[in-house]
């Protein structure tokens, strides 16, 4: 039987750009040389795409001296016929680019957002991971919540914020959201993950700060009630019928789970499972079941949920379609501690990509205009 040609593309023009390194470099590791044949792709800073031998060094911004040798500029054409990368000008051989099947290891703008999905939509690629609906909806937080809100699930109290008025109206917008909330607050930006560019405000002073900070990652912004909280994660797999994993809660000894407490310190707390009772715990999987479905998501997702320490009452805060996949991510963690190992579960992924996209296949795409008498 012949092996599958996994392309795993990683890298991008994101802020999660180092993240999604780390995310890729441990799918790889762990893809079955017996099953897969590998297709690394790394795509720059600067959004330069390249494939090769040296992309398993995945040092995506120093592909050049001695390693461009091994190192082809590729693309990947919006053209169902291409079948995979075509070499750019300036490649050195004619390496076999064909994909079976492409696992888009990227975290972040350009790349979890529905834009790449779009780009291997157009390519008619099968990929691991959530469409372009789901991918967007699940990226942008403003508009996340309002599906939520449309689907009846429990989100907290929220203002979604222009830019433009943190730039040329602050008083007005400073009088605004302190109308509306009671400090502490959170600002995030609309559209960024790995808790890049969020503030915990419990003052005007650091509510200013806040919204300059989250306004230099995007144009909307979103500012949430602050509530004293336990942090709970579900991992969701499936398609059409997906299931969800135990329940597992993030202590951070910081503020809260910033990008420091997830990726430099190690002082954060993983409780796997966390600490809820049964009925708890069935309402958890169950709201991150019905939030996965309410923004069509595929393939993976990992479902955060606040659970207030004061009144009990639990609230959707966030998805991740394409979480931190390293080996010690909450995502392949809960899965671990639900009995599916790392390697099992990148068989899945793959496998649903592929059904998936069959499933596709199958659907009309034309449509005859019946003749008029």
């Amino acid at each position: 039987m012949s092996k599958v040609r996994v392309g795993v593309i990683f890298g991008g023009r994101s802020g999660e750009h180092e993240v999604s390194l780390r995310s890729a470099q441990s799918i790889i590791a762990a893809l079955d040389p017996s099953k897969y044949e590998l297709v690394p792709i790394g795509i720059d800073k600067s959004g330069r795409w390249l494939a090769g031998e040296a992309m398993l060094a995945l040092n995506v911004n120093h592909g050049r001296g001695q390693a461009q040798a091994h190192t082809q500029p590729v693309s990947l054409l919006p053209d169902p016929h291409t079948t995979g990368l075509v070499a750019l000008e300036g490649a050195t051989d004619s390496a076999d680019f064909a994909l079976d099947v492409v696992i888009p290891a990227m975290h972040g703008t350009y790349g979890e957002d529905g834009t790449i999905q779009g780009l291997l939509e157009l390519a008619n690629l099968p990929y691991v991971g959530a469409g372009v609906v789901g991918s967007a909806v699940g990226m942008d937080k403003a508009i996340f919540k309002s599906v939520m809100i449309a689907n009846g699930l429990p989100i907290l109290p929220w203002q979604l914020v222009q830019a433009h008025e943190v730039s040329h109206d602050l008083p007005a917008l400073l009088k605004r959201l302190e109308n509306f909330f009671t400090y502490p607050v959170f600002v995030k930006p609309a559209n960024l993950g790995s808790s890049v560019g969020i503030s915990k405000c419990a003052t005007r002073a650091e509510l200013t700060a806040g919204l300059q900070e989250a306004a230099r990652y995007d144009r909307r912004l979103v500012v949430e009630q602050g509530r004293p909280v336990r942090e709970l994660e579900v991992a969701v797999l499936g398609n059409e019928q997906p299931r969800a994993s135990i329940v597992g809660e993030i202590r951070p000894r910081r503020a809260f789970y910033d990008y420091v407490a997830k990726y430099v310190s190690d002082d954060s707390e993983l409780l796997i499972p966390a600490p809820l009772d049964d009925e708890t715990t069935a309402v958890v999987r169950d709201l991150a079941l019905k939030a996965y479905q309410a923004i069509d998501g595929a393939g993976l997702g990992r479902v955060d949920l606040l659970l207030d320490q004061e009144t009990g009452d639990l609230y959707l805060n966030e998805i991740n379609t394409f979480p931190g996949f390293t080996q010690i991510s909450m995502y392949p963690k809960l899965w671990e501690a639900s009995g599916l190992p790392y390697s099992a579960l990148l068989d899945e992924l793959i496998e649903l990509a592929i059904a998936r996209h069959a499933q596709k296949q199958r659907l009309t795409t034309s449509f005859d205009v019946p003749a008029i008498a």
